[in-house]
């Protein structure tokens, strides 16, 4: 039950005007016109030869190292972008029918773009995954360095003792591991094989379908999706996309037969600031009553002691996301489904949702509001002298119903009164505040960071009723999976730059816990959030329906992502294959524009 309620928590939004449809729900969408075709190729799809085939391409996909780091650079610069080359020569041994029928075009260098022409002017279709994985942690964690370093942590030996045997690329028959193939050569594989056997079958579509694949979605993006972005923009034009599918929210087993489907709509939004406090030098035998230590930690403090509030509002992604669990999840406590119910239409009872959804985890206010973390300090460079700079770097995460301009406003306002009770002028970001005698502090933006909050995809009939009557029908046709209903709701990514779950325990696995950053903090179970900015972030101006979204469940990953024994169930593999091909039907004969 605990995990059902953490669940309710995984949303925000804008404001308090009641919604005439909560959780609407659409009829399984299966192709008609092409349902001789969906038909066959489910035949095809179920044959051994076919399966091993799929398994043999993920598996060579995940044996060449694409990885990137945090301090990766430019493409032309850095020799670990060459990897990727070996990669895109595998690519086309492995899909010749694609690059010979599909017009494949390199941008920077190592992203890819293949344009599958449609007969019609109908906007076209953008399916997007990224070719790279971040380093590998473990590997890392065998080095003299790291290891002495994280010496006192009692779970290095767990996590040193923790690997499998398994080289990357093996397939146990039920597995195939290796990192990557959870995160996302999975996802980028299957829509490869997809068009690959719609073009041997003879499918030629009326509405065109565009695959790009970046390549440092695990760091920046800028150098793959950042290019690509510019380069559809330039051939295609502003809101020229029907719709985007990117890897994102996956689905979820409640019981009775019920899985939750979880597309992510929305992304928060992202800004390190840096705080620094400039004060005179001198020997500590003789120093003043604060030092630039003492006034950073002043502020620190005061802005510690000032979060940001955590709003529920009825037209946001996190209000609709909780009716969908009170309506449809078989576990939802009763009494709480009976608050949300009331919720719908009165403001009391949505201030007591807030309420009880906000005491059951302190996750809670990451979903619902701004979240602030100071991360790095800086300070002090000897014993006996006196530091002339001290700084903090925090790092937010913005609420779907905020931005960058309210979050700098709201750092202004709080610690404006610190400025002027020690006498420190201020200047934030770039605008001098208050003029004082003591010494100087700055509030500034750090690492050129800024990212408003996403926009939020429309829900209702188009892109996404289409979206969600495919996941349908998929899922409740599976001989795969047991599915007697499946509840599409929308979920929501937290917006970190780097994905947490870098080190994910076994041991608590169970638990549906993740243990983040090694010295971290247990977070939401990872189905309900996507829990770092994807390659969408780049794309925002080709259309405003885009959807983060794996056909994959929670139990389809061995050890989540990012971390020592990542694996993917490989029938799973052939589920999703099965989504994609439903997906890219039913949008070809639909009569979206």
């Amino acid at each position: 039950m605990y995990q059902i309620i953490l669940a309710a928590l995984a949303y925000l939004g804008f404001n308090n005007t009641p919604t005439p449809h909560i959780c609407q729900q659409w009829d399984a969408l299966h192709p008609k016109l092409h349902a001789r075709l969906a038909a066959e190729l489910d035949g095809v799809y179920a044959s051994p030869d076919f399966k091993q085939n799929t398994y043999n391409a993920l598996s060579g996909a995940v044996r060449i190292p694409t990885e990137s780091r945090d301090d990766s650079g430019p493409v032309g610069q850095d020799p670990v972008w060459y990897p990727f080359a070996d990669l895109h020569d595998y690519l086309q041994e492995t899909f010749p029918t694609v690059y010979d029928k599909l017009n494949v075009t390199r941008v920077n260098t190592y992203g890819l773009v293949f344009h599958w022409q449609g007969s019609t002017d109908a906007k076209p279709l953008l399916s997007t995954a990224h070719q790279g994985s971040p380093i590998n942690l473990y590997l890392s964690l065998s080095s003299p360095t790291i290891t002495s370093q994280m010496s006192s942590l009692s779970i290095l030996p767990l996590l040193l003792s923790g690997s499998t045997p398994h080289t990357p690329g093996d397939f146990d028959g039920t597995w195939i591991w290796g990192r990557g193939t959870s995160d996302d050569k999975g996802d980028l594989i299957q829509k490869l094989i997809v068009v690959d056997t719609l073009l041997k079958r003879g499918f030629s579509p009326a509405r065109t379908v565009v695959l790009a694949f970046g390549f440092d979605e695990e760091t920046t993006g800028r150098e793959g999706a950042g290019h690509i972005a510019a380069y559809l923009e330039e051939k295609y034009g502003h809101d020229s996309f029907a719709m985007i599918l990117d890897e994102g929210g996956d689905m979820a087993d409640y019981g009775d037969g019920v899985y939750f489907a979880l597309p992510s709509l929305s992304e928060k939004g992202y800004l390190d600031v840096r705080i620094q406090v400039a004060t005179l030098g001198g020997h500590s035998s003789t120093p003043p009553k604060h030092t630039s230590i003492g006034y950073l930690a002043q502020f620190i403090t005061t802005l510690e002691e000032n979060p940001h509030i955590p709003q529920l509002y009825r037209n946001g992604t996190p209000f609709f996301s909780t009716m969908c669990l009170a309506e449809h999840s078989p576990s939802f406590p009763d009494q709480l489904r009976t608050i949300a119910r009331r919720a719908i239409s009165d403001d009391a009872a949505l201030e007591d949702l807030k309420r009880n959804l906000l005491k059951l985890s302190p996750a809670t206010s990451a979903i619902l509001g701004t979240t602030q973390a100071a991360d790095i300090l800086e300070g002090g460079v000897k014993v006996n002298a006196l530091p002339e700079r001290a700084a903090v770097i925090v790092n937010h995460r913005i609420a779907e119903h905020s931005s960058v301009a309210e979050l700098q406003q709201h750092l202004t306002q709080v610690l404006l009164p610190v400025a002027r009770k020690y006498d420190l002028t201020l200047s934030a970001f770039g605008h001098v505040v208050f003029t004082g005698q003591a010494g100087n502090v700055s509030i500034s933006e750090e690492y050129n960071s800024a990212l408003e909050p996403s926009p939020v995809t429309p829900t209702g009939p188009g892109p996404y009723s289409v979206l969600a009557g495919t996941i349908k029908a998929t899922m409740e046709s599976s001989t795969f999976y047991n599915v007697t209903n499946v509840v599409v709701a929308p979920s929501l990514s937290l917006g970190l730059y780097l994905a947490c779950s870098s080190l994910h325990l076994r041991l608590i696995y169970s638990s549906r816990q993740y243990w983040c950053d090694v010295v971290g903090y247990f977070i939401l179970p990872h189905w309900w959030l996507t829990y770092h900015l994807l390659d969408t972030q780049f794309y925002w101006n080709l259309t405003r329906h885009i959807f983060r979204f794996s056909p994959f469940t929670s139990a389809d990953y061995y050890n989540g992502f990012h971390t020592v024994n990542e694996a993917l169930r490989a029938e799973a593999l052939i589920e999703g294959i099965r989504f994609h091909t439903n997906f890219i039907l039913n949008l070809d004969e639909s009569s979206l524009p």
